[in-house]
């Protein structure tokens, strides 16, 4: 087929607007329920960018992202401090419209502020969520640190979730009492990010905690251990009781995202079992 000179032209013209259109959302909300993932799911993938999660978002046709901080900041220790010294943030801001343009969500950060941190280091988080147009932060943190972060939390008016792990050690989060310790003497802005299979691990019901306290729970993160401290494994196959969970959220829809968080030793790809894991959940969401 050939063009005229003047058809070439309003082609090419019309060529950047077209490449710069953004895709349809990617609806990956089941019976109400909001599923996502924690990008740290894909932190093994051979392309551990920004573009590459986007790719494996929409591989897996998940559309709630929870933005793990390693796929913005450098992957050395030396070289990662100095970042959060003094992060990039008109760089970090077209992360934003990246999401955007895929047709996935930004639903939070994932910035997990540490005891060691400076008060310049823990401001940046803020900051860096702002900068990707966020409210809401996750932290794998330390429960002194509470203290800390929440006068940059009221600040910024931006929340944070504190992730709990199976631990059962002095200043981490993994009991009941260490959330409630972190809230206690702090505002609104301190809050929780649930992962249900490290407290099942620790020897909790986490049905029974989200149905108490989902008014101060952020986001889910959805993986499958024994109890005991057991293993990570396949969802269905260990004692977290995800469908109860997810029942829940689906019966009260509470607007809690419920991430997948893959850290199970798979025999495939990230993308692949994390696309496992999303059709365990759908099913689970079918009863």
């Amino acid at each position: 087929m050939m063009f005229t000179r003047r058809e070439f032209g309003k082609l090419a013209a019309a060529a950047p607007l077209a490449a710069r259109a953004p895709l349809a959302a990617i609806h990956s909300k089941v019976n109400g329920v909001m599923i996502g993932a924690q990008s740290y799911s894909f932190r093994q993938l051979p392309d551990t960018t920004i573009d590459g999660a986007i790719a494996a978002y929409k591989a897996t046709g998940l559309g709630y992202c929870e933005l793990w901080q390693g796929h913005l900041e450098p992957k050395g220790a030396d070289e990662a401090k100095a970042w959060r010294e003094n992060p990039p943030l008109a760089e970090i801001a077209t992360a934003k419209q990246k999401f955007k343009d895929a047709g996935i969500e930004l639903f939070a950060l994932n910035y997990s502020f540490r005891e060691d941190f400076t008060d310049q280091q823990i401001e940046n988080g803020f900051k860096i969520a702002k900068a990707l147009g966020l409210s809401k932060i996750t932290a794998s943190s330390n429960v002194s640190t509470a203290k800390r972060i929440d006068p940059f939390a009221q600040k910024y008016e931006i929340y944070v979730g504190m992730h709990n792990h199976s631990r059962l050690v002095a200043n981490e989060f993994a009991r009941p009492e260490d959330f409630a310790a972190a809230m206690s003497g702090t505002s609104k802005y301190i809050c929780m990010n649930l992962d249900i299979g490290h407290f099942t691990a620790a020897g909790y019901d986490p049905v029974q905690y989200l149905q108490d306290h989902h008014h101060r729970i952020l986001t889910l993160h959805i993986k499958d251990r024994k109890k005991n401290q057991g293993d990570n494994v396949v969802f269905g196959e260990g004692d977290t009781d995800i469908q109860g969970v997810l029942n829940v959220l689906r019966v009260k829809k509470y607007p809690i995202p419920a991430m997948i968080e893959y850290e199970y030793k798979g025999n495939s790809d990230p993308v692949t079992e994390v696309k496992t894991c999303y059709a365990f959940m759908q099913r689970a969401l079918q009863v």
